[in-house]
């Protein structure tokens, strides 16, 4: 890893105001997605999703222009690099989201509450784990190595469950215990009441069927947190960028499950894809490990110098070129233009 410190230009650390700047600056993004897109019910068009796709891919560019110019160039590659494999593992999250939507039969119109609460949630969640991680890795240095195993262990699991067999949309959603004990303990009407959480009847106040599904979409990103927040880690040292990476990634992601959901049946290899970049983040973390390796049980807690050094700008290079073989490869075998490209109803 070419840093290990937060960086110069931004203040070293990160100044605190900058970072109440940014939280502010993502919190409005998101209370101006709540306000013009979800307090009205509706499904969203083709064309509202993939503008606003758009434009939240633009805003994530141009704050990574501006790591690059006010901060360096070598703070902006770790951005750009992060943002890209954020945005990847994102995708991932959509086959889920979208299998939850179905075996809860959410109307199509009022899913956009359900995803907005549901990332804002995650990012909350995430940010618990970027902390930890952050002060985990400046008291042990040691911690790459977990980090690297694990990636690769996720990796192996990933590659082998995307040979046995195709993900696809139509597979069948099995809650894991903790949205069973949610729905379990807390009572909820049988039946949506629009996007509303509660409703009262008989004078108790009850939650919707809503709330369980915006539970399970959290829960659900708190598992995926758990491969993208270390792979991240292996692009970057600076939790500021960390964080900004999976804020920008976790934006747009509402557009993006309506502008796509209909295409990732057709993204056969993403899995296959994915496993590459996260096995070859965890042989970048093992490597950096071993370059500042205090273990005493390998080579006598001194560095190890001779393991090749895995720069930012290869990494970004791997990662974009992986994602660009493994999608056309995807469109190649299900074809060019088959299938939805809006997302259609089914959902």
């Amino acid at each position: 890893m070419e840093s290990t410190a937060v960086g110069q230009g931004l203040g070293d650390p990160v100044a605190t105001w900058i970072w109440l700047a940014t939280i502010a600056g993502i919190a409005g993004l998101f209370l101006f997605d709540f306000l013009v897109h979800v307090r009205k019910a509706h499904e969203p068009t083709f064309r509202e999703a993939a503008t606003w796709s758009a434009v939240y891919v633009g805003l994530a560019i141009v704050f990574g222009g501006a790591l690059w110019y006010f901060w360096d160039h070598k703070h902006g590659l770790e951005y750009f690099a992060g943002f890209v494999t954020e945005k990847s593992l994102s995708i991932d999250n959509l086959f889920v989201f979208v299998i939850i939507m179905k075996s809860f039969q959410v109307p199509r119109e009022d899913q956009q509450k359900a995803l907005l609460i549901g990332i804002v949630l995650a990012l909350i969640m995430r940010g618990i784990f970027i902390a930890v991680g952050a002060a985990a890795i400046e008291q042990f240095s040691w911690i790459f190595y977990i980090f690297g195993l694990f990636l690769i262990g996720t990796a192996v699991k990933l590659a082998s469950e995307s040979f046995g067999h195709q993900k696809t949309t139509d597979e069948k959603y099995e809650p894991n215990g903790l949205v069973k004990w949610f729905a379990r303990t807390f009572p909820s009407t049988p039946e949506f009441h629009g996007n509303a959480l509660f409703v009262k009847e008989n004078g108790r106040r009850l939650m919707t069927p809503m709330m369980v599904v915006i539970f399970a979409l959290g829960m659900t990103d708190l598992l995926f947190a758990l491969d993208s927040i270390p792979a991240i880690y292996g692009l970057t040292n600076a939790p500021y960028i960390v964080f900004t990476t999976n804020a920008f990634a976790l934006l747009g992601l509402l557009q993006l499950y309506f502008l796509i959901g209909g295409l990732l049946d057709r993204l056969v290899y993403l899995g296959i894809g994915l496993s590459v970049i996260l096995g070859f983040i965890g042989v970048k973390l093992i490597f950096h490990a071993m370059e500042a390796n205090e273990l005493s049980f390998i080579n006598g807690g001194e560095p190890i110098t001779w393991v090749p050094h895995i720069t930012t700008g290869f990494s970004l290079a791997v990662i974009i070129g992986v994602l660009v073989v493994t999608t056309v490869a995807s469109l190649m075998k299900t074809g060019w233009s088959s299938g939805s490209t809006g997302g259609g109803k089914a959902h």
